[in-house]
């Protein structure tokens, strides 16, 4: 699933091929975009903005309405010349946005809406500035006080709720324990303010690490982009922990381990070494 940095990114690229320039065409395979546009014709207006929030992407028009989109597991947008040849099939595309200069082409986008200014405040699903660890709006103190309200929870899956710590995904989750050096398994009652702080900077850190490489004038979103929270430059170095299970621990040597985890069998990493639990009991993986 697209995580945080990767949506930050895709909005980069498609705000440089979008933002300004007049709209020529509109399309989708969903009912409601269609209605929408019949009503309110976008062909005209122009984008006013691209915004991130945590895995939600949100396209500004100038008409005062907001395209916001979930990519889930397998969404994706891409960018195009006219007449470029696309990297998917056509029955993969939910939506098509169109200038003079480039198509914006929404692959397999599972979730999308249009939305005023008054019903995107009021979507719960979609988080506030103030908790995307991207936002020049963030509010770590904030955050900290949110993951210590869930004091019976396991603090790998806290860090996935959005609503907590928009922006997060399975990867960094696991990345972000390791480095900050607690355990996943722990419950939330269990840390205190100054680790649920650490854990925050973490993510700041770990995820803004993995946006800051810009692009220039490229702006084709499609194609792979492994992150990198270790500062190797060899890929295959490029994690602590996720995807490492029985692989030396970077640290200290000793084999990391894997575990499904919370109510939804998210897969976790850890090194039973680098991260002990508080009471120094074992977690089996």
């Amino acid at each position: 699933m697209p995580e945080g940095d990767t949506i930050f990114r895709t909005a980069r690229a498609l705000g440089r091929a979008l933002i300004g320039k007049p709209i020529i065409g509109f399309r989708s395979t969903y009912p409601l975009l269609t209605r929408f546009n019949d009503d309110t014709p976008l062909a005209g207006q122009t984008v006013d903005r691209i915004e991130s929030r945590g895995k939600w992407l949100l396209i500004h028009f100038s008409g005062g309405a907001t395209l916001a989109t979930h990519l889930l597991m397998n969404g994706s947008w891409h960018i195009y010349r006219p007449g470029e040849r696309w990297q998917q099939p056509r029955f993969n595309m939910r939506i098509v946005i169109e200038n003079s200069h480039y198509i914006a082409v929404g692959f397999k986008v599972p979730v999308a809406q249009m939305h005023t200014a008054l019903s995107l405040a009021r979507d719960a699903r979609i988080p506030r500035p103030a908790n995307d660890v991207l936002s020049a709006e963030f509010d770590a103190a904030a955050a900290a006080i949110r993951v210590l309200a869930h004091g019976n929870e396991e603090i790998a899956d806290v860090l996935l709720h959005q609503e907590v710590l928009a922006g997060v995904g399975n990867v960094f989750k696991s990345e972000i324990c390791f480095v900050a050096g607690i355990n996943p398994f722990c419950k939330v009652a269990d840390l205190n303010l100054g680790q649920a702080g650490a854990l925050i900077a973490v993510s700041q850190k770990l995820i803004a690490a993995n946006v800051l490489e810009d692009s220039g004038d490229t702006i084709v979103t499609y194609g792979g982009r492994m992150r990198r929270t270790t500062h190797e430059s060899d890929f295959s170095e490029s994690l602590w922990a996720y995807g490492r299970r029985g692989e030396p621990c970077r640290r200290c040597g000793k084999l990391i381990r894997m575990r499904v985890q919370g109510p939804d069998a998210r897969v976790t990493f850890w090194c039973p070494q680098c991260q002990p639990m508080p009471d120094g009991t074992d977690v089996d993986g």
